[in-house]
Parts: structure tokens; sequence; C-alpha cells
């Protein structure tokens, strides 16, 4: 299973954003990573530079390396409507992010690690393949286990303030959540201009 696994304080603090969820680094030193990032402000960036940089806050958000992103967009390409706005939606129906946005656990990371370990099901079947993606009706459970039951509760614990999108049902008590539809533009919250994207691959 192919992952980002390095420094994840240094890149939130490269970007100025959380893109890995609450960062205490970020909070304490609000500037670049590097011996001079105290000192050094924010410089103007060319074109490229800034598309670059949302296209790379985009992957580290959904924790999608550049070869399945690379396929995300073809594919968003390939379909009718706004570029953009597709890409966003297929992002977000990976099953690891459907759990996070579930409030199954608190971040992108610890999602992709229950799903990796077998603690999901979808429509009542084992699933363990983060970038398995959902559709309008499907039903995303904890599986009914001791041990996965258990994990899942610990992190709703950590989430019961989190708001759950309409374009999913959570019902915390039996772990599951359903997926009403595919997620509308206004209600993905991400921290970048997916237009500059699209622009990026279209050069």
């Amino acid at each position: 299973m192919a992952r980002y696994t390095g420094p994840r304080e240094k890149i939130a603090r490269r970007f100025g954003v959380a893109l890995f969820g609450p960062s205490k680094a970020l909070e304490i030193r609000n500037f670049p990573p590097g011996q001079h990032g105290a000192r050094n402000t924010r410089r103007k960036m060319s074109d490229y530079g800034t598309a670059l940089a949302e296209k790379q806050k985009l992957r580290y958000t959904y924790g999608v390396l550049e070869k399945q992103f690379r396929k995300f967009f073809a594919e968003a390409v390939r379909r009718k409507g706004v570029t953009g706005t597709l890409l966003l939606q297929m992002l977000e129906q990976r099953l690891d992010n459907v759990v996070y946005r579930l409030g199954f656990t608190n971040t992108r990371f610890a999602s992709r690690q229950m799903v990796g370990h077998g603690h999901i099901t979808v429509n009542g079947k084992p699933v363990d393949i983060s970038s398995y993606q959902v559709q309008p009706g499907d039903v995303v459970a904890v599986k009914n286990t001791a041990k996965s039951q258990q994990l899942a509760n610990r992190f709703l614990d950590l989430t019961q303030g989190a708001v759950v999108p309409d374009w999913l049902t959570a019902d915390r008590e039996k772990l599951t959540g359903t997926v009403n539809r595919l997620p509308e533009r206004s209600e993905i919250e991400v921290f970048c201009n997916e237009q500059l994207v699209v622009e990026l691959y279209s050069r």
C-alpha cells in the first residue's frame, strides 16, 4: 500500500496550513522549516510555483502519491462536468476519507490505517483498500469485532464535536454510515484552489 511516509509537520509548516490534522508544531512555529525559516518571509512565487504548491497541498491532504493523483486527474478529465470539482469528488469518495468524514477517526492518516488493517466493511463486506471508491447508497461500517469496535469508540471520544457533511449520514451508536449522494463543491473543505491544479496539468 503506497503512501507518504515522510515528515508531516515540516510539510504543514512549509505550506502554512495543517494538512494532516491538528499540528502543535505549526501553532508554535508558524514559519517555514529550515535554518532561516523564522527570518525568511514567504517569497512571492511564480504562477507555476503557486499552482504546483496547490497541487502538493491537495495530494498531501488526501495522502495520495503522484502517480495515483495523475490517475484521478485523468479520470476527472475523461468525465463530463467541471474537472476540478470531479477531481475533488473522487478524492472525497475514497474509503479512508469517508471513514474520516464520518468521525470514526480524527485524521485521514488514522482512517487509512483503520481501513488497511481490516476494521472497515462496505455493504457488509470487508474492504481493506483505502482508495476504494464508495458510491451513493453504500453503507460503511466498523467491523463487528471487539477489537474493531473498541478502536472506533476510542476515536469517537476524540471526534465528538466533528460535523458530518450532509452527503453522509453517521450512526455513532451503531458505528455505521451511509453515503447519501456525491458531495457538492461547497461541501468539500480543502486548503487549495483546485482550478490552479487543473491549469497546472493542462499546461
